[in-house]
């Protein structure tokens, strides 16, 4: 007779039955080259169609083999939520691991659809927690429907409601066009100055031919490969807003959902190529709790950056951070330019370095030919510093820093007078302060989560 689980508490259960094969298809391009390896010279004194047939059956044996080593894997996976609505996974062949990650310090929460797991059905979740360390569970691989609902269950402990709650409303807030998407990516900096050296090759190419002409030939695509690889992360991208905090989704070979709770953006930062101030087109990047880059022990790990928007008008970005900080209007902000000094500093950008702040936010601004403003609630800063320079002695000058946790947006006032950065550093730390003392707690369903 089996007793049934606390309450609250859930039995272990595997992932998919299909895993172990997803995960072996992604090792097919080895398998092949290991065959092609494998029958070597023979390849050359065999007809075409039995070489191709050879490599053939030795991907699939070398495929079945890998499918088998991870069966045994996903035989000991197992992952289920304990009496006290944590999330618990065990796993390990030869020697048995067992980690929990407290929901009540969620992070974030993604179900990503890689081209090969897409063919299957399947989908990966990954549960992410403050702390350090391992803080990281992979759930690999659902049933896109149950890595959804795994997804809404984890959102939904962590926000104190019933397990089955179900999945929160959302309303769609922006949706980048596929247009703009593509002629923001080719107008960026970088892709021009890319597209130049292409033409250089190019021509040297045809003028240099043999050997060396194919050498610098293979340079010539590196511009559109990297225009593609940015245009199939963000194709699609949709931002919705839900109780349980923000959704984003995006992808063209590999879809990715991220929903972010609310109170965990910690600092934004809005970045316009001078190539785009025509169009007033802006990206939004952000500094988010608990958000990093890949992991040295997971080979699948990613380094992304995270971005709010990979393009939209400044005013349509203006009005999607207002709601991740409400009440805040970052570019209505007065700013106070740099010292006269700071042209001996920095004489490319100092006409646009910048500090000011509200009631609520410290904002900085620099950058000539990539400009950058970034916003920082006060509740929401780790830590402040002033940094001084040998040139920057010389002339009177020094940096103050805010320190906000990991991430793209780095919040600095640029070349002010060694006086002044001090005085900003210490006000900075009295209003970040004053903003805890008034319960800026960034829990969950605070001010009635409505916002991320």
């Amino acid at each position: 007779m089996t007793t049934s689980p606390p309450t609250g508490a859930t039995e272990p259960r595997h992932t998919h039955p299909v895993t172990p094969w997803v995960l072996a298809a992604r090792s097919l391009p080895v398998a092949v080259v290991i065959g092609i390896g494998i029958l070597g010279q023979t390849l050359a004194q065999i007809p075409l169609l039995a070489g191709v047939v050879g490599i053939i059956v030795i991907a699939v044996v070398v495929a079945a083999f890998v499918a088998g080593a991870n069966y045994l894997g996903w035989r000991r996976f197992e992952f289920w939520f304990d009496a006290e609505g944590d999330f618990r996974v065990a796993a390990g062949v030869l020697t048995r691991r067992e980690r929990r990650l407290q929901l009540s310090r969620l992070q974030g929460v993604e179900v990503t659809q890689p081209l090969i797991a897409r063919v299957f059905g399947m989908a990966e979740v990954s549960i992410e927690v403050a702390g350090v360390g391992d803080s990281r569970a992979r759930i690999r691989y659902l049933a896109l429907s149950d890595a959804q609902d795994l997804r809404n269950e984890v959102i939904a402990r962590a926000a104190g409601l019933h397990p089955q709650a179900g999945e929160a409303p959302q309303r769609p807030l922006v949706t980048v066009p596929t247009a703009d998407l593509i002629t923001s990516l080719l107008l960026r900096g970088a892709t021009v100055l890319l597209l130049g050296a292409t033409v250089v090759i190019v021509v040297l190419t045809a003028v240099t031919e043999g050997a060396a002409g194919l050498f610098f030939l293979l340079f010539g695509g590196i511009p559109l490969l990297l225009v593609f690889t940015e245009f199939a992360r963000y194709y699609n991208f949709t931002v919705a807003e839900s109780p349980d905090g923000l959704r984003i989704s995006s992808g063209l070979l590999q879809v990715q959902t991220q929903t972010i709770p609310p109170g965990r953006v910690q600092a934004v930062e809005f970045v316009q190529s001078w190539l785009w101030r025509r169009k007033d087109w802006v990206r939004v990047r952000l500094n988010v709790a608990g958000a990093r880059g890949g992991d040295d022990n997971d080979r699948d790990s990613r380094s992304v950056e995270q971005v709010l928007l990979p393009v939209a008008p400044y005013d349509v970005a203006l009005g999607l951070v207002e709601r991740v900080f409400p009440g805040v209007d970052a570019r209505a902000i007065p700013l106070t330019p740099a010292p006269a000094a700071a042209r001996r500093r920095a004489w490319i950008q100092y006409r646009q370095l910048g500090v000011g702040h509200d009631d609520k936010v410290f904002v900085t601004s620099r950058g000539r030919f990539v400009h950058r403003l970034t916003v920082n609630p006060h509740a929401r800063s780790q830590s402040v510093r002033v940094t001084q320079g040998p040139w920057q002695r010389l002339l009177g000058l020094a940096s103050m820093h805010v320190d906000s946790v990991p991430g793209p947006v780095r919040i600095v006032a640029l070349q002010r007078e060694a006086a002044e950065a001090r005085v900003l550093a210490e006000q900075q730390n009295d209003r970040a302060l004053a903003a805890l003392r008034a319960g800026g707690t960034g829990r969950w369903l605070a001010d009635g989560g409505s916002h991320a």
